[in-house]
């Protein structure tokens, strides 16, 4: 049987990759970003995308895409900047955002549609937010059997630590989040055998900021596998960091190899915004270094020619394939049980 899916806010393809992966067709994807959307079709040319606000899509436009088919799985990651910790600097109370309500346009796609099952992906923080409450009631009310649970991914063989929540719904039944397994990625077994970026072929490999010669003299003082700026000469330090407790302590920090990469966040090429230094050599991560502690295929399409700012943001922004995977694979599993 084949099974068909519709990605909302579908980004670069993370999540359609993992639900392709498990078996899964997408028939229509919805992303308003041009760059985005054109990432997206470069890697699964046989879904129809859909470039625009998802506001101004109408149910009718959805319904002649999916040529007549069923929908097995509708899922999305409605933009979550409001609900960042780092939006809200770890504050409960999120930040004020016209993107936090975009939850709703999901309901209503659920509510018109009717899916099978439903898979939801968002930061942590949305949990506290009375629209996430109420998407939950709606969809109790459509008699959809619904979990949720903050999960890391890191524990779905994903080489970096990056909490996520993770809810599902079934109209056919009782249905779980997936279970962790036990698999453990690290840095090193992603990136490690990759050729120096001037030595490859891959344009994506040599996209990594340049610094000045101040902040480079940095990079190379920072100790090796893991180091941090307090690891620096006090003379070296930027001056925002000089005073005690001033700052987030990974910026300019490196990686280790023998562990989980920090969160992938869309400043990802960028070594002041988070412990982005490769462990070895004096460079901030490169971006298809950033792709695979994502989880991306190694010969996932990027448009090269795009602006970096907007390359970081399309890998951070995503949902790392391998997590997908395991979610779709148990969706899968739940359909086939519940639709002989």
């Amino acid at each position: 049987m084949q099974l068909y899916s519709i990605d909302i806010f579908s980004g670069v393809g993370g999540l359609s990759e993992g639900m392709h992966q498990a078996d899964f067709k997408t028939q229509v994807a919805f992303e308003i970003d041009e760059i985005a959307s054109k990432a997206y079709k470069l890697n699964h040319p046989l879904t129809t995308v859909i470039t625009k606000d998802i506001r101004e899509v109408t149910i009718a436009e959805i319904k002649r895409s999916l040529n007549g088919n069923p929908i097995h799985l509708l899922a999305g990651c409605p933009p979550c900047q409001g609900f960042s910790s780092i939006r809200r600097l770890n504050k409960k109370r999120s930040v004020n955002d016209k993107r936090n309500s975009l939850i709703m346009e999901y309901v209503r796609f659920v509510k018109a549609l009717k899916p099978y099952t439903i898979m939801m992906e968002n930061v942590p923080g949305l949990a506290e937010y009375y629209l996430f409450k109420n998407a939950i009631k709606i969809f109790k009310s459509l008699d959809y059997e619904v979990d949720w649970k903050i999960v890391n991914v890191k524990n779905y063989g994903v080489p970096q630590s990056r909490e996520r929540l993770v809810l599902v719904g079934s109209r056919l039944g009782k249905i779980e989040v997936a279970k962790p397994i036990e698999e453990k990625k690290t840095v090193r077994q992603v990136i490690g055998n990759l050729p120096l970026p001037e030595n490859s072929n891959d344009p994506i490999h040599k996209i990594f900021p340049v610094h000045t010669p101040e902040v480079q003299k940095r990079i190379e003082l920072t100790p090796k596998n893991g180091g941090s700026r307090k690891d620096l000469p006090k003379e070296y330090l930027l001056k925002c960091h000089q005073a005690e407790n001033i700052g987030f302590n990974d910026v300019y920090g490196r990686l280790r190899w023998d562990d989980y990469s920090t969160t992938i966040t869309g400043g990802c090429l960028n070594p002041s915004k988070g412990r982005f230094l490769h462990p070895e050599q004096n460079r901030n991560i490169s971006a298809r270094e950033a792709a695979l502690l994502q989880s991306f295929p190694i010969d996932y399409k990027f448009p090269a020619d795009a602006p970096r700012a907007n390359i970081a943001l399309m890998i951070g922004n995503a949902l790392p394939p391998n997590f997908s995977f395991i979610q779709s694979e148990n969706i899968k599993n739940h359909i086939h049980e519940h639709l002989k």
